[in-house]
């Protein structure tokens, strides 16, 4: 039944966030094992998110390295009523939001997976025209502002909600929807010739 599906998907998320919780204090007593355990849960969607919004997986991998070694320092910090997991994505949202900042954006949006056509309906033209309207869309993302390209990239391409971008990046909810609402307004505007 599709409703015991669920209650037991919330059962196994309230489960590993226990966990998460009880990996994190033994971590921050010097238990190595268990922060390695925390890096082996969370690296992949971190490493997914760094690459989403540096556009280079190089870039993507040593920001993570970085985020998770300045969540090794900062473990005696961790608040225990926070998730490990919120904690870890603000901390590789910050790294990414620090590079981003330092250099001109640059996406590799061609990275991305594309959906998948059945062979019968993909003819070079539309190969063509699927790459370049990627590599418009990758040219439009860069005259967004780092703030309004994470928060876009949080909530289109990752689907988290605008309260969990709010808790992630560090700001109100309102501040989360106007940054979004004006990336969409630009990146509108900036594909206009892709209606």
């Amino acid at each position: 039944m599709p409703g015991d599906r669920g209650k037991a998907a919330d059962e196994v998320d309230a489960s590993a966030r226990r966990d998460d919780g009880l990996l994190a204090v033994r971590a921050a007593e010097g238990d190595e094992e268990a922060f390695e355990a925390l890096v082996h849960r969370h690296a992949p969607m971190a490493l997914r998110l760094a690459t989403r919004l540096l556009g280079s997986r190089p870039e993507a991998e040593d920001a993570v390295q970085e985020s998770f070694v300045s969540a090794w320092r900062k473990l005696p910090e961790f608040r225990r009523d926070a998730q490990f997991g919120t904690w870890i994505y603000r901390i590789v949202t910050n790294r990414c939001l620090n590079v981003l900042r330092s250099r001109r954006p640059v996406v590799a949006l061609d990275g991305l997976p594309e959906p998948a056509a059945p062979e019968h309906e993909v003819s070079p033209a539309r190969v063509a025209e699927g790459h370049a309207a990627v590599a418009d869309l990758a040219r439009a993302m860069e005259g967004l502002s780092p703030e309004q390209r994470v928060c876009w990239v949080l909530r289109e391409l990752d689907g988290a909600s605008y309260e969990s971008i709010a808790e992630t990046v560090g700001i109100s909810t309102e501040a989360v929807r106007g940054r979004v609402f004006r990336a969409r307004r630009y990146l509108t505007e900036a594909m206009a010739a892709w209606r």
